[in-house]
């Protein structure tokens, strides 16, 4: 019996695929982090709900809006109309990808229940144990993603 050759050259070239279509998906419309199988920022996390409740929370349906060429979830009108009124004060830093990740010079995704505020702004973490080398050292953290960021945007 002759073996298939093609099916092994298949299976790494498919897998190569949804390696870089997921990696530049990433890097999302305009900047903002929304993943591959959606155009949710922050996951469908209401941003406002950070500054004024002071936890995550998920946003609805009902209560959206456009911005940076991502969809923008609230759960309430009220957030919903706060974050319009001033967007940049709401959004996360660094287009909602891993602030320490920024901070060694590349992206990740993040976990919108991974977050903190500094300085009366949002940055958002890849996960827990990330989260804590991020708040060991934040201030400097915070410069080095700042330059990151402004290469990025270029």
């Amino acid at each position: 019996m002759k073996p298939n050759y093609w099916n092994v050259p298949l299976r790494h070239l498919l897998v190569a695929l949804v390696l870089l279509i997921t990696s530049t998906s990433v890097m999302a419309t305009d900047r903002v982090y929304t993943g591959f199988f959606n155009n949710k920022a922050v996951s469908g996390y209401d941003t406002v709900a950070y500054f004024t409740e002071g936890k995550p929370k998920k946003g609805s349906d009902r209560y959206t809006t456009k911005y940076m060429g991502a969809k923008w979830l609230f759960s309430s009108i009220e957030n919903l109309e706060l974050f319009k009124a001033n967007p940049k004060k709401y959004a996360p830093q660094y287009g909602g990808y891993c602030a320490w990740a920024m901070a060694q010079g590349h992206t990740a995704k993040s976990d919108p229940k991974q977050w903190s505020i500094e300085n009366g702004k949002l940055y958002l973490n890849y996960d827990a144990s990330v989260k804590k080398k991020w708040l060991a050292d934040k201030e400097e953290s915070i410069k080095k993603a700042d330059q990151h960021w402004s290469a990025i945007l270029k």
